[in-house]
């Protein structure tokens, strides 16, 4: 079957505009249901009030009532005396105990708080401040009054507006139906989620992100079978999804691949409006009509999938909904370094946001269409525009929040080298202070040293072992961050070695054996402590590093290393013990390092630096590192240099 191509490309503002252009608003059904149950629906009519509320003429305080007028003249150098009242018929002077809420006596025109009530006897009180008419009472109509507009139409009903539903006297409200997304996965390689997944199928998890937007979006999602690789079963699953839903979403298959069909089946279907939009991830979303209703073909990556179901998706479920489209919150950040762009792309940028002195900083994630493990650590997306090659390094951006405003001012930034430690102090951190997280990026010893120094990070962790002096961290700080202030606290000291398949079906013994025996090899990249590690032990043993077949293979984490070992995309990496174990590796010990953090000064002094060094050097994180195995925690939170 011939390649096919995308037709013209869309920006993506013209590409949402003209699909909304065609989402029809008219063809979403009315329902009546109970207010309870009202939370978040959109009103298909106006709201009437029924009753008024108040309905009668209540008290608004506890207190006397009493007719205004017997009270003119009172102060508190000539108090006024009232009778309790013993007939309504002959009210003049008199007055009655009334609570909050009670209705007014027909003879009374005003409250006086009890706290202003002096008794005299059983039967008489002393006032000595006149009472204005209709002081402390709640009129009929003072909140709403019958007949009166009390909602719009096309309103997103809020927990208060049901409270003032019920006050107006009703118990049911006239809704839009939610609308109903058929959410088809295509493909011959899914598999259902709990499924053992073979090698080259993938497990649905789209149709289940997808369908918990829609359902925020005020819809209801319908996940269908997934559909395999064939245009006529395709065609066969829109049109029976077209008769029940009042939007379908085809999931995968809008590429230009060889068995990429959605694009065409929609437009046999009806009318294919986009195929191709101009931005990342995301660029090969469908957009057509068919049967009067909007069909979207959704990319598979998931990133892709969640990009275009926050610009398009939701767009058009506002729309059916006319309920007025959602603004995401906004925040300025400074990007710490320099973020390339494709020009004639929109980019969506992942990035993590924590406030390091008194710049608000936005770091980068790795940008693959692929990573949804990304967007659970994103903030927030970075858009980069089409027409712009890339953000500067301390250019101020806006980013588009993912997470509420408080949860950024909370979060640690680290930068540096990969342990599985900062997941273990993350974990303790949240017990003694649940608003705290850390944002871990993961870019090596070297790279953490030099996030310091630019200012996007609060804390790198590093491992860089000094060949000069056999020692680790302090030359490198002191080369890198010779006038940055800076403190040095231990963490762990953790086994390293060669990671082997079970069995260790090389033979291999040590780095030595990396020399020339056909043995593939995965590295760490440059400026990790691991690399740096392995760097200092050829050159102890004398070995060339051009004679290790694989040493240019590099990975960013030591599961990453122990991935490419369990897969056999390697023989062996250089890892430490609790990544073997993790996935059932042999292990090789080559030696004991210290891997220590590196906070600024600030950062060292401030209530969530000072937290974490109090979780970090309790015995609670210890006990649960040394039951990971391979760490010693011995030294944990013993402060090693400090730098002013």
């Amino acid at each position: 079957m011939a390649r096919k191509r995308y037709l013209k490309k869309t920006p993506l503002e013209e590409a949402r505009a003209l699909f909304l252009s065609r989402v029809d608003e008219t063809r979403l059904e009315d329902e009546t249901v109970a207010v309870a149950d009202a939370l978040h629906r959109v009103t298909a009519e106006p709201v009437f009030a029924k009753t008024s509320s108040p309905h009668y003429h209540g008290s608004a305080m506890d207190g006397i009532c009493v007719r205004a007028e017997d009270t003119f003249g009172a102060t508190e150098f000539a108090p006024r005396e009232l009778r309790l009242l013993a007939d309504e018929a002959d009210p003049q002077g008199r007055f009655a105990y009334l609570d909050t809420g009670q209705p007014l006596p027909s003879w009374a025109n005003a409250v006086i708080m009890i706290e202003n009530v002096r008794e005299v006897d059983g039967a008489t009180v002393s006032i000595d401040q006149a009472a204005t008419p209709w002081q402390n009472v709640r009129l009929v109509g003072e909140d709403v009054v019958a007949t009166e507009l009390l909602l719009p139409r096309n309103h997103r009903l809020r927990p208060y507006d049901l409270g003032a539903v019920l006050a107006a006297g009703h118990t049911t409200v006239s809704v839009k139906v939610r609308p109903r997304v058929a959410l088809i996965p295509t493909g011959d390689e899914i598999t259902q989620p709990g499924a053992a997944a073979r090698p080259g199928e993938i497990i649905d998890f789209n149709s289940t992100v997808l369908g918990a937007m829609v359902t925020e979006s005020g819809g209801t999602p319908v996940t269908h079978p997934p559909v395999a690789d064939d245009p006529v079963l395709l065609k066969q699953a829109l049109d029976e999804a077209l008769k029940r839903h009042h939007l379908v979403a085809l999931i995968a298959g809008s590429s230009a691949g060889a068995h990429d069909f959605t694009a065409e089946v929609i437009d046999d279907a009806g009318e294919l409006l986009v195929h191709g939009i101009e931005v990342m991830p995301g660029k090969p979303a469908v957009l057509g009509v068919a049967a009067g209703k909007p069909v979207v073909g959704i990319p598979g990556y998931p990133v892709s999938a969640i990009v275009i179901a926050r610009e398009i998706l939701r767009p058009a479920l506002e729309r059916l909904l006319a309920a007025g489209a959602t603004t995401p919150p906004k925040i300025r950040a400074v990007a710490p370094r320099k973020i390339p762009s494709r020009l004639g792309l929109e980019e969506f940028v992942r990035v993590t946001l924590g406030r390091v002195e008194e710049r608000l900083v936005a770091v980068p994630l790795a940008r693959g269409a692929g990573v949804i493990s990304t967007m659970v650590r994103a903030d927030g997306f970075l858009r980069i525009p089409g027409m712009v090659e890339g953000i500067n390094a301390g250019e101020e951006v806006d980013v588009e929040l993912l997470r509420a405003p408080d949860e950024v001012e909370h979060t640690i930034l680290c930068t540096g080298s990969h342990d599985l430690s900062i997941s273990v102090l993350e974990d303790q951190l949240k017990r003694r202070d649940p608003r705290l997280k850390i944002a871990d990026a993961n870019v090596g010893s070297l790279g953490g040293l030099h996030a310091i120094r630019r200012g996007e990070t609060h804390m790198a962790g590093t491992h860089l072992l000094d060949p000069d002096t056999g020692t680790y961290n302090v030359p490198d700080i002191q080369r890198v961050l010779a006038e940055v202030p800076v403190v040095l606290v231990h963490c762990v000291k953790r086994r390293q070695g060669l990671l082997v398949p079970r069995g260790n079906p090389k033979g291999l013994s040590g780095i030595a054996d990396l020399e020339g025996r056909g043995v593939r090899f995965v590295n760490r990249q440059p400026g990790s402590g691991t690399r740096v590690l392995l760097d200092y032990e050829l050159a102890r043993l004398g070995v060339n590093p051009a004679m290790v077949h694989g040493y240019e293979h590099e990975e960013f984490t030591h599961m990453a290393v122990a991935v490419a070992v369990a897969s056999g995309l390697a023989d062996t990496g250089l890892g430490i013990l609790s990544a073997a174990e993790a996935l059932e590796l042999d292990f090789i010990p080559v030696g004991d390092e210290q891997y220590d953090l590196l906070l600024r000064r600030s950062f060292h002094g401030s209530p969530a630096g000072t937290t974490l060094l109090a979780v970090l050097r309790s015995e609670e994180f210890k006990n649960a590192m040394e039951s990971l195995g391979g760490y010693d925690c011995a030294a944990t939170g013993e402060i090693l240099y400090e730098q002013w």
